[in-house]
């Protein structure tokens, strides 16, 4: 991390690890999205899934072999402790529905929307829209061959929306490691660039 300061400056460095970045869901955006904040230097998490690692994740999320079986909050705080150890990580293996959504993310400075069902992809949304927390989901990002369509639409000031908005998995369309990576890279860059108050390259559509 100290070469990072170097890199970041020392105040920007304090900034970010006051940051509380809670993780809703820990699949492929979740898990990914949360080793590259962790790269970037912040430091305290809430991290929310109900999941066990399985095999087929092995594709595209933040986990390996040996971790199959095991939940995958935990699994999780494991890996991203093997980056930096002085994390500050909290855990809650539950399913987040509209009943604990609130109480789940409370203290948490940004809400990293990590979901797969476009039900509680939007139960998310509607619930921190208006929360005075950054909000950062997804949509739009399965397939192969059309990653330059996965983008960042900033819907409100701190509404930001990261993917292609139409390639959502199903048939003929699963999810793979490339776009679920970069889709999970851009929700870390919006985090980064707007607790550093810098500029986010996107499109704003509100």
């Amino acid at each position: 991390m100290e070469a990072l300061a170097q890199t970041l400056g020392r105040d920007n460095m304090k900034k970010i690890q006051s940051i509380r970045v809670g993780l809703a869901g820990a699949g492929g955006l979740g898990s990914n999205c949360a080793q590259l904040l962790v790269r970037s230097g912040f430091v305290k998490f809430r991290i929310v899934d109900f999941d066990v690692v399985e095999w087929s994740n092995l594709n595209r999320q933040f986990y390996f072999a040996r971790q199959v079986g095991l939940k995958k909050v935990d699994a999780l705080k494991e890996n991203l402790l093997s980056i930096n150890p002085g994390l500050d990580i909290e855990t809650v293996r539950v399913k987040i529905d509209s009943r604990n959504v609130i109480k789940l993310f409370e203290g948490c400075h940004v809400v990293v929307e990590a979901l797969d069902g476009a039900s509680d992809k939007r139960m998310v949304a509607e619930t921190f829209i208006n929360s005075g927390k950054l909000l950062v989901a997804a949509s739009g990002l399965a397939g192969w061959g059309s990653t330059d369509d996965i983008r960042i639409h900033r819907i409100r000031k701190d509404f930001f929306l990261v993917g292609d908005l139409k390639s959502e998995v199903g048939p003929g369309l699963p999810p793979m490691g490339p776009g679920v990576n970069i889709a999970a890279a851009k929700q870390a860059d919006v985090v980064l660039s707007y607790f550093l108050e810098k500029n986010i390259g996107g499109e704003d559509d509100g």
